[in-house]
């Protein structure tokens, strides 16, 4: 016996208005089904079988790009209904196996709601997921005799008294393998979308004489699903509602949860501080007493203890060392690795450049492909010149070094320890050890000049 999902990723989206297949839309930075996929793989399931259609070959390539788990792909070439997509995915299902169907478009149901769905089924017990609606318009109502659960009828198929119900069907279904085998091969499409329905196998197993045993999620937004750009921007303030609460409640204060967009994984240590309209994005980690100030994006980048972010910093695939002090108006593009106490201020742009303990640039500079030393100053408008048309070289600047504002340093070039490069300097050849070096055009000064005057 196993358990198997299959997972239905076949429609279209057409209330998108998009050329992209729905389930690839991003909730949090992640396709719909990826986080579909990512929560029943917690399953450990024996195989995930999912049922894709519009859009094929885009769903495949990026979800297979993503994905850590081993998916089989059927293809449903119509669009004939939720049973007609089950069917075409029972290949490898045996009698005795377990099997959960769900929908690639449904991103926020629990792990634990599938395998209470799990736990109830068995050779003569089918598990349903339903919940309780102040308003069912749109869902299947849940058709019960004498308290048990006798069958679903679509909202198109029903009465007016079974549009009064408010026990909806959220469609995530448990089945034995060969239950599901018997009642598929019996549905038919007399109905008023001439479609096959998944619900209609509950009718068929009451009959057969199986028990529908209904399961409710914890909060009703677990089987919420999106059809529309207003119904994923709704889950996704949910989603991030969700993400900053379990935040503070580890200690993180947020200056307002309500404008933090969490896009990935935030790995946070004690006292930490966050302002407003911070955007996390893949993996991140943030180490004890950090202060992020607002609108600060940060993309897969290690913070370190004690540090400081000041406003609109941007950091992509960083590393910030302990006591660091960054921004505001800063960028630290990828491969950049500050070492304790750096000090990077406002509007200087860093990438690929390894800076020492205690180092400063402060102002208005750009250190690229540069390996700079501890206790080293770069002054105001300096610029690396790594990139001479067709490659890049590297700049090294040892410790102790002054650098002079508006400076040049044309690689590949080397600044010893403790030199100084005086301000306005262009570098192209190596500074030795202690020396000061000077490039700079000789002032004149001219007597009793006369400013020119517009005529």
């Amino acid at each position: 016996m196993a358990t198997r999902l299959i997972v239905l990723a076949a429609g279209k989206g057409t209330r998108m208005k998009s050329a992209m297949p729905k389930v690839l839309h991003c909730l949090a930075g992640k396709p719909l089904l990826a986080h579909v996929l990512d929560t029943v793989g917690q399953l450990d399931p024996a195989s995930i079988n999912v049922v894709i259609g519009h859009g094929a070959d885009q769903v495949k390539q990026v979800i297979s790009d993503q994905s850590s788990h081993k998916l089989t792909w059927a293809i449903q070439e119509q669009q004939l209904g939720t049973g007609h997509a089950v069917q075409q995915a029972l290949e490898g299902i045996e009698a005795d196996d377990t099997v959960l169907i769900t929908y690639g478009d449904v991103p926020l149901t629990r792990g634990s709601t599938y395998q209470a769905l799990l736990d109830v089924c068995d050779t003569q017990t089918i598990g349903l997921l339903t919940l309780i609606m102040d308003d069912p318009t749109g869902y299947g109502r849940i058709i019960r005799e004498g308290g048990a659960v006798v069958g679903v009828v679509e909202q198109k198929d029903a009465s007016q008294d079974q549009l009064e119900i408010s026990e909806v069907n959220a469609g995530v279904v448990s089945i034995k393998g060969a239950s599901l085998h018997s009642l598929l091969e019996r549905l038919n499409n007399d109905n008023a979308q001439g479609e096959y329905y998944l619900t209609d196998i509950h009718a068929l197993a009451v009959k057969d004489g199986l028990n529908i045993q209904a399961v409710h999620p914890k909060d009703p937004w677990e089987t919420d699903g999106v059809n529309s750009r207003s119904q994923l921007a709704r889950l996704e303030r949910l989603h991030q509602h969700h993400l900053a609460g379990q935040l503070m409640d580890s200690g993180v204060t947020l200056a307002d949860p309500s404008r933090i967009d969490i896009r990935g994984t935030l790995q946070v240590g004690t006292d930490v501080t966050i302002d407003i309209n911070c955007i996390f994005e893949g993996d991140c980690v943030v180490g004890d007493n950090v202060t992020i100030g607002p609108h600060c994006h940060i993309a897969r980048s290690h913070i370190a203890d004690n540090s400081v972010l000041l406003a609109n910093c941007v950091l992509e695939d960083a590393v910030v060392g302990e006591k660091a002090t960054i921004g505001p108006f800063a960028r630290l593009r990828p491969g950049t690795v500050l070492a304790t106490g750096v000090r990077i201020g406002n509007f200087v742009e860093t990438k690929n450049a390894q800076i020492g303990v205690a180092s400063k640039v402060n102002h208005l500079s750009y250190v690229g492909d540069s390996i700079v030393g501890k206790n080293v100053n770069v002054g105001a408008g300096t610029i690396t010149c790594n990139y001479d048309g067709a490659n890049k070289h590297q700049t090294t600047i040892e410790d102790d070094v002054f650098i002079g504002s508006n400076s040049a340093l044309v690689a590949p070039v080397r600044i010893s320890a403790g030199a100084t490069v005086g301000a306005g300097s262009t570098i192209s050849r190596d500074v030795p050890a202690s020396h000061l070096s000077l490039s700079r055009a000789r002032q004149t000064s001219t007597d009793n000049w006369v400013r020119p005057v517009k005529k």
